[in-house]
Formats: structure tokens, sequence, C-alpha cells
């Protein structure tokens, strides 16, 4: 094969323009919001739970996309700004860096997604047996394998992503991971309604145990919304880049490139906010992080 018809081409297209400013704000709340959600999920025993690990996890991917693009925005800022001067082949280094966080966070997002698509889908329609296949070690276990494969995959994809072939994986893995997820939520929807007349017939402690994990499964419908609706425009915008860059239409999707990073961050602003309002136990977590660290201020006061 023709390696020049391997590579990418260079878009002509000139970015729209997004202060700094915006993206430093977004990427301070959302490392906040993520930074809260951890520390209540690992103090809290009650959360000590296969489900919400998961979603520990997938805090933990959207907590790396606020910071790699907090600290992206920085450097732009310091380098424009004449505070710093890097040369050309490390500052090349830093952006690979940069890129690959961003990239093993929407590996990691997906990855964690469709690992509580799993969870719930067992958990509802695998009730007897939940507790023996989905213990606490197994999860862990599930997860760190889980982030090596995305770190090394990611890291795969930003070193070569000149190459046509490895955007085209990049991009065929993100529509068959959510084709995975649909088809898992969606079968977990057909079956819910005859599922919850039996669910009435249980005894009350199992009763409850279930609603829980159907509000589960309708909370992380949500989260696959907030993702597919805030990721779809930059996969898009690579496959337009991919397909007609020089395209006078096309150029004017890829330009707005910012916007899309910008939707990105957004989702990592988003889903912290999701998991409290769907939670009752882990909002209740949070208020008590939360008071404690007043009660302690005025303490250190006195």
């Amino acid at each position: 094969m023709n390696e020049g018809n391997n590579t990418v081409p260079i878009y002509p297209c000139q970015n729209i323009f997004i202060p700094n400013e915006i993206f430093l704000i977004l990427g301070i709340i959302s490392f906040l919001e993520n930074a809260l959600i951890i520390i209540a999920i690992i103090e809290k025993r009650k959360l000590h739970s296969p489900m919400y690990f998961f979603m520990l996890s997938l805090a933990v991917a959207d907590l790396l996309v606020c910071v790699s693009q907090g600290w992206e925005t920085i450097a732009i800022a310091l380098l424009e700004g004449g505070y710093i001067n890097i040369p050309q082949p490390y500052l090349q280094q830093v952006d690979i860096i940069f890129d690959s966080l961003i990239c093993i966070s929407v590996m990691a997002s997906m990855g964690n997604l469709l690992a509580i698509a799993v969870d719930r889908y067992i958990s509802i329609f695998f009730a007897l047996k939940y507790d023996a296949l989905m213990t606490l070690p197994r999860t862990a276990g599930i997860i760190v394998a889980l982030w090596i494969l995305c770190a090394v995959s990611a890291t795969l994809f930003v070193i070569y992503w000149n190459y046509r072939t490895v955007l085209i994986c990049f991009i065929s893995i993100y529509i068959i991971m959510l084709t995975l997820m649909a088809s898992l939520y969606v079968h977990i929807c057909l079956l819910a309604r005859s599922h919850a007349k039996k669910i009435l017939r249980l005894p009350r402690s199992e009763n409850i145990r279930q609603r829980k994990s159907l509000k589960g499964a309708i909370t992380l419908t949500i989260l696959l919304g907030a993702f597919t609706f805030c990721w779809s425009p930059f996969f898009l915008h690579l496959t337009f880049i991919l397909v007609c860059p020089s395209n006078p239409l096309c150029c004017d999707y890829i330009r707005y490139f910012p916007v899309y990073l910008l939707l990105i961050m957004c989702n990592s602003l988003i889903d912290p906010v999701i998991y409290g309002l769907r939670s009752q136990e882990l909002r209740n977590a949070i208020k008590e992080i939360v008071l404690c660290c007043g009660l302690c201020r005025k303490i250190r006061r006195f």
C-alpha cells in the first residue's frame, strides 16, 4: 500500500476562536464535581458496590478530560503570551501527551459505560446470581484491565493518528461500542415492563433491590444519551477530515472544532450532576462531605 494514500490529508479550514477562559472555567468546575464524586464513593462504605465503582471509574475518565484540557489551555495561553518558550520537538511531545489523555478518556468512558450496561443487565435479569458473578475483586480486575487496554490503544491511536487506517479504526470502535450499549439498553427496556410485574410478586427486600437495578439502568441510559450527544460531533469532525477535508461544506463543520472540544468538557460537567440527581445515596454522601468540610473550616477559625 502506498503510504501517501494512507495518510490523513491536512485540512485548510480555519478554526473559530473560543476564549481560553471558558475552557479553564469549565475545567475547574468539572474537576471539583468529579473529585467530589470520587471522594464520596471511596469514603462511604455504603457505596462500595460494583455499579458505584464503575461510576467512580467513569468519574476518573471525566476528571482526565478536564485536567488534560485545562492544562493544555494554560500551556497555550502561556506560550501565546510569551511567558514560556518550549522548543518545537518538545512541544510536539507535550501535545501528544495531552491528546493521549483525552483519547484515553474517551476510550475509558466508552469502556466504563459498556461495563455498567453489562452490570445492570446482569443485576436485572440474573438477580439471584448477581452477587456471585459481580464480586468487588472481579469488578476491580475489570476496571484495571479496562484502563490498561484504553491507555495502550489510545496512545497508539494518537501516535499514528495521521494514518487513515488508524483513524478509521478509532471511529469504528466508537460506532461499535455505541451499537453494543444501545442494543443492551434496548433489550433491557423491552423486557423491563414484563419483568416489572414479576418484581411486584417478589419479597419486599428483593423487590427494593430490583427496583434499584431498574433505576440504575435508567440513570445509565441518561448517561449514554449525554455521552452520545457530547462526543458524536467530535467523531463526525474526524469523519469529515477523512472523507472531505477540502469540501467547503465539510470545512464549515470542521472549523467548529473548538465547539466540539467544549461539548466534550460539558459531558464531564454533566455526568456528576446526573449521578447526584439520580442517586439518593450518593447525594447524601456528598452532602456529608461538604458539611464536614464546612465544619472543619469553622473549627479552624476558632
